[in-house]
Parts: C-alpha cells; sequence; structure tokens
C-alpha cells in the first residue's frame, strides 16, 4: 500500500517580483574589473596545462558550486567558453537556478533565515519556468542545462548576456546539469515532474562523461562543489576509463585542480589524508587531487575566494 504524499496543489505561490533578494546585476563582474590579488604560482602552471590541452584537442572541464555563479564570474566563465579554453561547464541544480534567476530578472538569491519562517522559501512561481524548460526539451532529446539554456536564448530573457546556460545553447557548448532530487527549490514546485528531472540530469551526466573520455591529457577543475561534483566525476571516469581499457588506451595523463576554502598545503595536496584527519572527509581531496590522478596525472589546490582563485587564473587566460 503506497504511503501518503504531500499534496503540492496547496501550495501557495508568490511572483519573484517580491522577494527580497540578496544579489543584484551589481554583483556580476565586468571583464575589466578588479579581482583580488592572488599570487599563487600554481596559477601559471594550471593557465600552462589548459592551453597545451586545447592545442591537442584534449578535454578541458570546469565542475563548479553555485556560488561561483553567485559571486559574479558569469562573464569571465562565458569568455573562457566563448574562447575556447573550457569545452564542458558542470553545474548542480542550485547553479543553474541562480544563472536563471539572474538572467530573467537580474536578481537571485534569497533570505533562507527570512522565508524558511513563513513557510515561503524558494516558493516562487516564474522558478515553475525552469521544470517547464526540462519538460520541453525532453522532447527533443535536450538534457537539462541544453533545454534551460535553450528557453533563457530563445524566449530572449533580459539579461541572457550573463547567463552561462544560454551561451552554452548558443555556442553548442555543453553546460550539464547534476541535480539531487529534493535539493532545489524548483522541486518544491506544484510543476516539477521528477521522471523528467531525472531523465533530463541523466542525459547531462552521460553528456558529461562523453567529454570526460577525451580528459587523456586534459584537465579537470572543481570549484566549489563539496559533494557532487567529485563524486559525478568519480562515477565518469570509471565508466570513461572501463571503455577506454577495452581499446588499449588510458585515461591517466592529466591534470586535476581544485579550488576552495579547506585549509590544504600545498606540500600535502597530492597526499590522501589519514581517516583521524577531519579533511578525510573533504572528497574533492582524496577524490579529484590523489586517487583519480594516482597512475600518471598531478594536482594543484587553490585555496582562496572562488573570485580571486578561478578569477585571477581566467584572467591569466584570456590576457593571453
Amino acid at each position: 500500500m503506497p504511503f501518503p504524499e504531500f499534496d503540492r496543489s496547496r501550495l501557495r505561490l508568490r511572483p519573484l517580483a517580491e522577494r527580497v533578494h540578496d544579489l543584484d546585476l551589481s554583483a556580476v563582474l565586468e571583464l575589466d574589473d578588479p579581482l583580488p590579488p592572488y599570487n599563487d604560482p600554481n596559477l601559471d602552471i594550471i593557465a600552462e596545462r589548459i592551453v597545451a590541452a586545447r592545442q591537442k584537442g584534449a578535454a578541458v572541464i570546469l565542475m563548479m558550486g553555485a556560488h561561483v555563479i553567485r559571486c559574479g564570474l558569469s562573464r569571465f566563465l562565458i569568455e573562457l567558453m566563448r574562447q575556447g579554453y573550457v569545452t564542458h561547464f558542470a553545474l548542480n541544480g542550485a547553479g543553474a537556478i541562480h544563472d536563471f534567476e539572474f538572467a530573467l530578472i537580474g536578481a537571485t538569491t534569497e533570505s533562507v533565515a527570512r522565508y524558511i519562517r513563513t513557510g515561503e522559501f524558494g516558493l516562487w512561481t516564474e522558478t515553475g519556468l525552469i521544470n517547464k524548460a526540462v519538460k520541453e526539451g525532453l522532447k527533443e532529446g535536450l538534457g537539462f542545462g541544453e533545454a534551460v539554456g535553450k528557453m533563457i536564448e530563445e524566449e530572449r530573457f533580459p539579461y541572457r548576456d550573463i547567463s552561462l546556460l544560454a551561451a552554452g545553447y548558443r555556442l553548442q557548448v555543453p553546460v550539464t546539469v547534476h541535480v539531487g532530487i529534493g535539493s532545489d527549490i524548483i522541486h518544491e514546485h506544484p510543476s516539477c515532474d521528477g521522471a523528467a528531472l531525472g531523465e533530463s540530469s541523466y542525459r547531462d551526466f552521460l553528456i558529461f562523461t562523453q567529454s570526460v573520455t577525451n580528459l587523456e591529457g586534459g584537465v579537470f577543475l572543481n570549484f566549489g562543489s563539496a559533494v557532487t561534483g567529485p563524486e559525478v566525476y568519480l562515477k565518469a571516469l570509471a565508466m570513461a576509463r572501463n571503455v577506454a581499457s577495452q581499446q588499449d588506451k588510458r585515461i591517466a595523463h592529466f591534470t586535476s585542480v581544485v579550488g576552495d576554502l579547506v585549509p590544504i598545503d600545498t606540500g600535502e595536496a597530492r597526499l590522501q589524508p589519514e581517516k583521524s584527519d577531519y579533511r578525510y572527509y573533504f572528497r574533492p581531496w582524496k577524490t579529484i587531487l590523489v586517487r583519480t590522478v594516482a597512475d600518471g596525472g598531478e594536482s594543484f589546490y587553490l585555496r582562496g575566494d572562488h573570485r580571486a582563485t578561478l578569477g585571477n587564473l581566467a584572467g591569466k587566460l584570456l590576457k593571453g
């Protein structure tokens, strides 16, 4: 006998125009805006690896948490895409929502503390458009990211120029979205179709895995995704290596990069921490920096705010 389910038709939604936003367009950096100083010499090495990877036709994959969008780096990401430095971008569900909201209304990010008290957190009418985009995209065989990017671009959202998803659709560069059911505000919405959500994000996982098959000689970067990023990457790499081994090929000689705030010294970044060390449970370290590059790759850790780390890395590449 099925258990009782929550009736979403009872939910009361409000328009985004009535929401107080923590971020607006002033948070989105222009390409010539000053960046926080960051002088890690590894930045130059990583930039060189990215250039070398693209010269040989290898993949450069950038996996990101939502804060990379929130901290205002969208224009830098789009320019990295436009100039061909990054061949694949991957987001979690929250990253896609922030990108969508910025494109639609020029603002994003609500106060959890403010709206959870009244039961209004995440329950905004326009966010349901993402669910609509996903369902319509499935009819055309599109994954989550491409479907939402198509809506932003083709329906001419007012601020689509700062949308990474729209740029991916326009330039035909994959921007995949890797969701966890129940973890995003669009899952609260009465319009959410769990089957469509799962199928579209799984398509994106397979698109991501296909990009990983070209990672030999390439670069994988993970900024600000502590769980989704390393776990999706780990499974995709296992699948890609499984097929490569059947063809007497290897996916082993590539560069991995993690950008985050956890204190990890340069000298210890390539050594797996002991289980007694709380940082052992920081998945990007053991998964991205150690285990998956142990057979011929090399890894780098960049500690700091994304504007400083990823912003300055992008700046080095875009200045040529």
